[in-house]
């Protein structure tokens, strides 16, 4: 059985130990901070007493918040009940992965738990590769988007099977800007649904294990051996992935995109800028990349508050967390505040925290109120619409320049 809680980063998945260590408590507000020269690393910051723990918490209690990927693969509602506990509704994944229960197991907990929690959870649907050469393939893919899309789906998940493992009868890797695809993306855009892609991976994933610049991304690749790229050069490299996912999107103009883990250029804020500014029916989650985020902010915490300033509309709150049958439902929802209020720390005060996914202390970024609230919810509402029934969609914030 597959470990009891875990974070599917590419989909990389974080050992309950690493992802549940304890933060350091919010610590006092650093000094503005000013912009490190290019090139150089910003000064290592010490871990601080708790001093602001409490409003901290108050904030975060207060805000709207929306997890817009997990995946839960269980019929117990505990992740749901620590959600409705931490004021956050919730999107859970369908995926075409081996690892998961079959695509019509998750499709019926989906729909069940969505039906039985609607205020709280929205789904996303997937489909399967399987008898992708049959000639009637497309057509059963959009019948089951159909029922699916009618039964309440939000959207459509495209793994990363599609383009690092799937291939045809005759052996050739199938990428996602394969024509084939046209017509199922051209059907989400009619039904105005939002497709979720997880194209590549993070770029560690072609690198070392040893170069590698997170924890999680070498625990899983460590583990993971046949989604290690750097161990697999005849397959398509990094960039070509991309490429492809880059291609397909300027085929289906007006189709709404959300990139999955800041559409694997969780590396760079620069490139994950001209990704944007490329593609403007695009938007990206976080999930399972903000040790990237961090790590990049170690060095230019500046920068990278700025990046999240100025794309403050285009950047969706998300963790990835998984719940699995059979575990135990108090240990998920002891992680899953965990992982909340970690995060929460670090997008929302300039606190010091020890996090799983990187040796050194990360200061927070500080964000602005309406920036949060943008992040957290308002994105996600304005992205996936009425996707929580019975619930009043929250006030756009005015941006902040």
């Amino acid at each position: 059985m597959r470990a009891v809680w875990a974070l599917l980063g590419a989909c990389c998945l974080v050992s309950p130990g690493a992802r549940a260590a304890t933060a350091a408590p919010a610590g006092t507000t650093a000094p503005a901070a000013t912009a490190a020269p290019p090139g150089t690393t910003s000064p290592a910051p010490t871990v601080a007493p708790a001093a602001r723990a409490g409003s901290a918490a108050a904030g975060f209690a207060a805000l709207p918040k929306i997890d817009v990927h997990v995946h839960i693969n269980s019929s117990d509602p505990a992740l749901i009940q620590q959600a409705q506990a931490d004021g956050f509704r919730l999107i859970t994944i369908n995926v075409d992965y081996p690892d998961f229960p079959p695509v019509a197991t998750q499709r019926t907990l989906a729909r069940t738990l969505a039906a039985a929690y609607p205020q709280t959870l929205a789904w996303v649907t997937t489909f399967e590769m399987q008898g992708w050469d049959d000639a009637g393939w497309q057509q059963r893919v959009l019948a089951q988007l159909d029922a699916d899309f009618d039964a309440g789906a939000i959207g459509l998940k495209v793994w990363k099977n599609i383009g690092m493992e799937f291939r045809d009868r005759a052996g050739r890797l199938v990428m996602i800007d394969d024509p084939k695809f046209d017509p199922i993306f051209a059907h989400v855009r009619e039904r105005h649904r939002v497709l979720v892609g997880h194209q590549g991976e993070p770029r560690n994933c072609w690198l070392p294990l040893a170069d590698m610049t997170v924890n999680n991304d070498r625990e899983y690749f460590r583990e993971h051996p046949q989604y290690h790229m750097y161990l697999h050069p005849e397959l398509p490299g990094y960039e070509q992935q991309l490429a492809a996912r880059d291609r397909m999107l300027a085929r289906n103009p007006g189709l709404k995109f959300m990139g999955a883990h800041l559409a694997s250029l969780e590396w760079s804020v620069d490139e994950l800028a001209r990704f944007l500014d490329a593609h403007p029916d695009a938007v990206v989650d976080l999930a399972a990349r903000m040790g990237q985020v961090q790590y990049q902010s170690n060095r230019n915490r500046v920068k990278v508050r700025h990046f999240f300033v100025r794309y403050q509309d285009r950047l969706l709150y998300g963790t990835d967390l998984t719940q699995e049958p059979g575990v135990d439902a108090a240990e998920i929802r002891k992680q899953a505040h965990a992982v909340w209020m970690r995060d929460w720390l670090y997008l929302s005060t300039a606190s010091v925290q020890r996090v799983p996914e990187l040796d050194a202390p990360v200061r927070g970024l500080a964000l602005p109120r309406a920036v949060l609230r943008k992040i957290y919810a308002g994105n996600a509402e304005r992205w996936f619409g009425a996707a929580w029934k019975g619930l009043p969609a929250a006030v756009g914030a005015a941006t902040v320049r």
